[in-house]
């Protein structure tokens, strides 16, 4: 009956924005007028305290004055109980010392013009003393348990945490979330994932280790969430048998949004708490690269950029604006995502001159017009039909969409003083088991060979090409994430093609900085590799987008090798080696080199086939000037050369 009563009465005063400031104060000079007639008890003894209970009562009263008026001047009562501080605190102190000492003088006033009155008892100094240390603590200890009260009021509900990470911003998330209204999360303890603090209390709660024993832990005390300093974000994401054990029994995990930059320093703002995507987990290490020494080079220079409105094409434009080149020339032949580029640009790059067109890279009489009317000092060339199996069963298209169109930009940017052309390769090229890689291979070819004609002086120019290589960007257009996602909400099966396909990944904006990092540095004539890191198994990586989405009875079924497709890429041919460069996440391939006047005698023989439409004629060609091409699970495989 009293638990139940306390708990209304409770959820009654909880339940108000705060107590009026004149209850504050009430409670406070009943706390001075109770301390008061507890020091003359306690100095003088009970029957002298009954003997002369009506003059200790005005006396009390008199000081409880000259403390409301302290109390008044300080604004001890003004602040909410609930949210009660060490400001709060140190007013209150402050309060009792000065009240305290102006209550003395007074009583040495009176006594020195030796007024009394058996009316009116004043209290003797150590009454003042007792008052001072016994009404202060009673005055703190009320707001501390108002706060207890309400902070346990709020747990009530609501979701155990971990926190991981101990420094700045493990810290700075805990103070968040204890701070929110309402409060979702009840801080159990911090994880330190280099040994530091290990055993400690921080912020009141423990510090455990990152350990193997962590998950258990978590477990035994009902862990709901595990909480990511966006610090300690890339260590976290390497602990792949903690992450995936934590996703296998229901733990959430919460982290920053990965393209969030965050100094350490600056509040942490609990609303830019997500639920982890798988994005956040794939294992990787940050890449540093330094885009101001970048930005400098792109800073008022006129920047060419096709494929603006892909996955890659788009980042790159995005990273390129702010650094507010002088120019934007904008190109892809897809209306709708342009129009949205557009749009973009207008809404947050407003101050950047930037042409959005919609044309075709392989309109050599439209390109030619755009060269002629905005001379580029750059072209990144990131346009490319880019899925396997689409170009399996059109060739045609990957010669004259991928390959001839990069001849024409190629071209073009000789012919019109472009200072560096960038073109955006892809692992598949090396040794290629479909046409979509050889399609690339060949147009690495032509780049190559068309910047040691310029440097041997057999072409005229002053272009540098530079190539760049790597895997699969995640969430780009056409990726498996995309597609897992739409299975799992359709509640599957998720489609995976073998159970021993692994994949190279990384984020887009990395692979953009790496691209433009080896784009301006580069002097012309490299092939520029990534360092993708390790490479994942694209069934782990369906298993743990299940486990993420909280889905039930989701099958995986392996549906077989697409046409084209093998079970791993690479980087590197296997006859070729590597470099090291002014990065340590990227390297030059040392690659066999062509003459420019064969490749382009194989690129004419290869471009007239395509209009043919003959895709046994296209691919055998395309073998021809690739010799590694071999191709997979393709009808293509009867023109491989049998050993």
């Amino acid at each position: 009956m009293n638990n139940g009563l306390l708990i209304r009465l409770s959820g009654w005063y909880f339940s108000k924005k705060a107590l009026p400031y004149w209850g504050v104060l009430l409670i406070d000079c009943l706390v001075i007028f109770c301390s008061y007639l507890i020091s003359f008890y306690i100095l003088n003894g009970g029957g002298w305290f009954l003997h002369r209970l009506g003059s200790c009562v005005l006396g009390s009263f008199a000081c409880v004055l000259i403390y409301a008026a302290f109390f008044r001047i300080l604004h001890t009562y003004t602040g909410i109980i609930r949210y009660s501080s060490f400001v709060d605190m140190y007013r209150v102190v402050g309060a009792m010392m000065a009240a305290s000492a102006v209550t003395w003088v007074l009583q040495w006033s009176l006594h020195v013009m030796k007024f009394g009155s058996p009316y009116l008892l004043m209290p003797k100094t150590r009454s003042i003393v007792i008052v001072f240390f016994f009404g202060t603590l009673l005055l703190c200890l009320e707001r501390l348990m108002v706060k207890a009260v309400y902070d346990m009021l709020r747990e009530t509900g609501t979701k155990m945490a971990f926190v991981y990470g101990v420094r700045e911003g493990g810290i700075s998330i805990a103070k968040s979330i204890r701070s929110q209204e309402p409060r979702k999360y009840r801080l159990r303890g911090f994880v330190s994932p280099t040994g530091e603090l290990n055993g400690l209390l921080l912020m009141g709660v423990k510090v455990y280790p990152d350990d193997d024993a962590l998950l258990l832990r978590m477990l035994q005390m009902n862990i709901d969430a595990l909480i990511v300093s966006p610090l300690q974000s890339d260590t976290f994401r390497n602990r792949t048998a903690l992450i995936d054990g934590l996703l296998q029994n229901g733990i959430k995990i919460l982290m920053m949004p990965q393209a969030e930059e965050w100094d350490g320093k600056s509040e942490f703002l609990e609303d830019r708490m997500h639920e982890v995507d798988i994005e956040d987990l794939l294992p990787r290490k940050k890449i540093e690269v330094d885009m101001d020494a970048i930005g400098a080079l792109l800073k008022g220079k006129k920047i060419l950029i096709t494929g603006a409105a892909g996955s890659i094409g788009s980042e790159m434009v995005r990273q390129v604006a702010k650094y507010s080149p002088e120019q934007m020339i904008l190109i892809d032949q897809a209306e709708t995502p342009m129009h949205d580029i557009r749009l973009m640009m207008a809404r947050q790059f407003s101050y950047v001159n930037s042409q959005t067109i919609v044309t075709s890279i392989a309109n050599q009489p439209r390109m030619e017009h755009i060269f002629k009317e905005y001379r580029p000092d750059y072209v990144f060339h990131a346009a490319a039909y880019k899925h396997v199996p689409m170009m399996e069963d059109n060739p045609s298209e990957a010669v004259q969409n991928n390959i001839y169109g990069t001849r024409v930009i190629a071209d073009l940017s000789v012919k019109y003083g472009t200072k560096k052309f960038v073109m955006v390769s892809t692992d598949k090229a090396v040794n290629p088991t479909n046409v979509m890689g050889c399609s690339k291979r060949i147009c690495e070819i032509y780049c190559q060979s068309l910047n040691k004609a310029i440097v041997e002086g057999k072409v005229k120019g002053e272009t540098q090409f530079v190539t760049t290589r790597f895997g699969n960007v995640l969430g780009s257009n056409g990726s498996v994430i995309p597609l897992f996602r739409e299975q799992i909400k359709n509640g599957g099966p998720v489609t995976v093609t073998h159970p021993d396909i692994i994949r190279f990944f990384m984020l887009i904006s990395e692979a953009c900085k790496l691209v433009l990092e080896a784009g301006t540095f580069g002097k012309g004539g490299e092939i520029f590799v990534f360092d993708m890191g390790d490479p994942v198994k694209i069934v782990d990586l369906a298993k743990r987008m299940i486990s993420l989405s909280h889905a039930k009875n989701v099958d995986i079924v392996f549906t077989g090798l697409r046409d084209g497709e093998k079970l791993y890429e690479e980087v590197l041919n296997d006859s070729e080696s590597t470099k090291p460069t002014f990065h340590p996440k990227i390297k030059i391939a040392s690659v066999r080199e062509y003459d420019y006047a064969d490749a382009c005698r194989n690129e004419e023989r290869l471009l007239a086939a395509s209009r043919t439409y003959d895709d046994m004629e296209i691919v055998k060609i395309m073998k021809e000037i690739v010799p590694e091409f071999k191709s997979r699970h393709s009808k293509y495989e009867v023109l491989d050369v049998k050993d």
